[in-house]
């Protein structure tokens, strides 16, 4: 019987549906966060009768025709790219990015990935760092003696020394953006990287181009509506009950069939 098979794959789905949703909610307080969502395509359709095939010898052409579906298959975890809120911290190294763009981190490897997590620390030497280690481009080094740090919006930082009146600038900030941001290819840590659905990463001054400007002090907060996320939680739990009580008639529908004498 193929209600089996099709409530099988439906349970499949919102289970995978329910998998996404939590992960957004564990993730509700991840910095730079930005929430997915599950989407869905329907399967194959046999084809009993085709929609315009002739019936009969005098040409009489069916108008619908019977199609069966087969259920439903997972299409894509889309990730929304909306902007969270931004909350201040007063960090000298803590910046948000309002509007488009990613900073950029070169790995161990030394490919590149981006972030929206503007949590920066400094390393050992002096380097501007992620929170996981990985230089932030272009690669600016911090002097042992400085007093403090400012960042404006263009992503320029000047350092202030205790032995000097004038700042002194130590370098910019460059954001990247993508044609495709949803393309890109999640790999944890608040970190993504290139692929050919993303595009060529566009490198750019902040403030240019269409990319956002940097805010000192600043975080940008997970996207994930917690409200919207449990009533998604909700429909995808109704969703499982009523593919499950399919099989359980379908069941009971063979068994009906077996017992016949």
């Amino acid at each position: 019987m193929r209600a089996l098979n099709i409530a099988a794959t439906g349970m499949s789905a919102q289970q995978m549906r329910v998998e996404v949703i939590s992960n957004n909610l564990a993730n509700m307080n991840t910095t730079g966060y930005n929430a997915r969502r599950a989407e869905f395509a329907d399967l194959h359709y046999q084809q009993m009768t085709r929609a315009g095939s002739i019936s009969a010898a005098d040409g009489t052409v069916v108008p619908t025709g019977v199609q069966l579906g087969l259920g439903v298959r997972p299409a894509s975890v889309t990730v929304n790219v909306a902007q969270g809120s931004i909350s201040e911290t007063g960090g000298d190294l803590d910046v948000a990015i309002e509007g488009r763009g990613y900073l950029e981190v070169t790995l161990p490897s030394g490919l590149s990935a981006y972030t929206r997590d503007g949590a920066l620390k400094r390393s050992g030497d002096g380097q501007i760092v992620n929170a996981e280690g990985y230089a932030v481009a272009p690669g600016i080094t911090v002097p042992d003696d400085a007093r403090s740090l400012s960042i404006n919006g263009d992503g320029e930082i000047y350092a202030y020394f205790d032995d000097r009146v004038e700042p002194e600038l130590l370098g910019q900030l460059s954001l990247v953006g993508f044609s495709n941001e949803r393309g890109l290819e999640a790999m944890g840590s608040n970190l993504f990287i290139e692929t050919a659905a993303s595009g060529a990463p566009l490198a750019g001054q902040p403030g240019e181009d269409g990319l956002g400007t940097i805010r000192q002090g600043y975080l940008e907060d997970s996207s994930v509506d917690a409200v919207r996320e449990i009533t998604d939680l909700i429909e995808a739990q109704r969703g499982y009950e009523l593919n499950a009580k399919v099989i359980t008639a379908a069941d009971q529908m063979l068994g009906a069939t077996t017992q016949i004498r």
